[in-house]
């Protein structure tokens, strides 16, 4: 199924022309992950409707409606572009016209540093939204949530730049649970998903 007709079912619209971008080396470009590898995410890794999913840099909400349609999970966007918020928001009240839904997608509007992580929040995931630096400060903000509220945390990285993976391994905290390779021509086209080590 295109990605267009995957938008339609879902009574969204995620897929066109990238908007203005925040001009900073600090924050990467939005590239929505694709519907065919998100299929292939669900088919390998389960999720339960009791799950919370972060998403960092969540552009027009493409893997919220994706993941909350198909596992009913709540599922929360953080973006910090304006525009793209504002998509978010319409796609959510197009969904919400032809399927209905209780509050279990949310979007926070703002920059990542920002979100105030919900004591119950439990999977995490990075498209490559930022730089290492911002990767970094998140991770020990979710650390020190963990702290407050002892809970599994899971981090889902998609497209993971190696400064991401060095970063988590080399603080030995967090390790490599799973992978979905997604394509096997590009090796980069995979889901790498790390557990908090207990």
């Amino acid at each position: 199924m295109r990605e267009q007709d995957m938008d339609k079912s879902l009574s969204i619209v995620t897929t066109g022309e990238q908007l203005n971008f925040y001009k900073s080396l600090q924050f990467h470009r939005y590239e929505a992950t694709p519907y065919l590898h998100l299929q292939q995410l669900i088919r390998e890794y389960e999720f339960k409707a009791s799950d919370r999913i972060v998403d960092f840099g969540c552009g027009k909400g493409r893997l919220n409606f994706f993941l909350y349609h198909h596992t009913g999970a709540t599922v929360t966007g953080v973006e910090m572009n304006e525009e793209y918020y504002r998509l978010a928001l319409e796609n959510r009240g197009n969904y919400r016209k032809k399927y209905g839904s209780d509050d279990s997608i949310q979007f926070f509007f703002g920059f990542a540093e920002e979100y105030p992580i919900h004591q119950q929040d439990q999977f995490f995931y990075f498209f490559n939204p930022f730089s290492i630096h911002i990767f970094r400060n998140i991770i020990h903000r979710i650390l020190q949530s963990v702290e407050k509220n002892d809970r599994e945390i899971t981090l889902i990285l998609y497209y993971a730049s190696e400064e991401y993976i060095d970063f988590l391994e080399s603080m030995g905290m967090f390790q490599l649970r799973s992978e979905v390779i997604c394509s096997q021509g590009n090796p980069l086209e995979r889901f790498s998903i790390y557990g908090l080590a207990f």
